[in-house]
């Protein structure tokens, strides 16, 4: 081995030493240890010089030195001297890091980029004044500085546009299953004709077409006050709600409609975010979590029928 080969091994050991105690090193070991360290990387410093000219990084040779001092410390830390000699061990960390170096760099020189001919430019090259009239590179410009803020505006009023609309369409199916169940739970009517049996037949009336039409035509009518009282939101409907309603029951129908919806986001798990932020900013404490013998009160029965045969406290009017 040549003396530099020795020097490093026996430079290596020591470092190795004063770093495998388990208690916290003191000052004096510390500085000891930057010198060991600072001895190690003057040995390599040759080495590393031929391995930044063999990687073509000349250029950036500052960059470079960096790098082999980083692979370094690798090094240290991952070193068996029980593989391998430390010599052989750091001229694959330093080449490693070298190439990765060199790929960030030089991004042309990786295999993808040499199919398409790829070229590696500076910023100074993309702006059309070149050099300023010192000689110095002109700085890079940013067109709209204020683009990242729109994009990211754009995209959240998107994202709350999407789901003022889905919360919309839920509070339209649960509308129209509410209606639905209440026609289909109106009081049967008595046949006047007796069954073979002598016993009175009785028939349940069927929901006639026209009351599901006139059911449709009332959850669209709810929608479209909904989005203009709530949300703001231009109707999609030829005629404006309020033309139909009395300002009243246009106010009763929209209380209405957002207690609903406060019920369907704390209960639909796609509207757990908006769940959340309501109880940030209401300052509520989230519900307490139910253990597994926690025992659960029944589910209350449905309102009883009123004498017309309709539900007495139906929220589709």
């Amino acid at each position: 081995m040549s003396k530099t080969t020795i020097a490093m091994e026996t430079a290596v050991s020591a470092l190795l030493a004063l770093r495998g105690s388990d208690a916290p090193p003191s000052a004096r070991q510390r500085r000891d240890i930057d010198r060991i360290f600072l001895r190690i990387l003057t040995l390599l410093g040759p080495r590393i010089r031929h391995f930044v000219r063999q990687y073509g990084l000349t250029a950036h040779r500052e960059d470079a030195e960096q790098v082999c001092a980083i692979a370094l410390h690798r090094a240290l830390d991952s070193y068996d001297p029980a593989k391998a000699q430390f010599t052989t061990f750091i001229n694959w960390m330093i080449r490693g890091e070298l190439q990765g170096l060199r790929f960030r760099l030089m991004a042309d020189q990786r295999p993808s980029a040499r199919k398409v001919s790829a070229t590696t430019i500076s910023l100074d090259a993309m702006t059309f004044g070149g050099a300023d009239e010192d000689g110095a590179g002109a700085a890079f410009l940013i067109e709209d500085a204020e683009a990242v803020y729109l994009t990211e505006a754009s995209a959240s009023s998107y994202l709350a546009d999407n789901a003022i609309t889905m919360l919309l369409d839920s509070y339209m199916a649960n509308l129209r299953r509410a209606g639905l169940e209440q026609l289909s739970r109106r009081k049967p009517s008595r046949h006047a004709t007796s069954a073979p049996t002598g016993q009175p037949r009785l028939k349940i009336n069927a929901v006639d077409p026209d009351e599901i039409r006139q059911l449709d035509e009332r959850v669209q009518r709810n929608r479209a006050l909904v989005e203009q009282r709530l949300f703001s939101r231009p109707s999609s409907r030829s005629t404006e709600p309020a033309e139909e309603l009395t300002k009243e029951r246009a106010r009763q129908i929209s209380t209405r409609a957002a207690k609903m919806m406060v019920s369907i986001v704390d209960s639909d798990p796609r509207f757990a975010i908006m769940a959340a932020a309501a109880g940030r900013a209401s300052g509520a404490s989230p519900p307490p979590t139910l253990s597994p013998t926690t025992v659960r009160t029944p589910a209350k029965r449905p309102a009883p029928l009123g004498p017309g045969g309709s539900h007495t406290g139906s929220t589709l009017h």
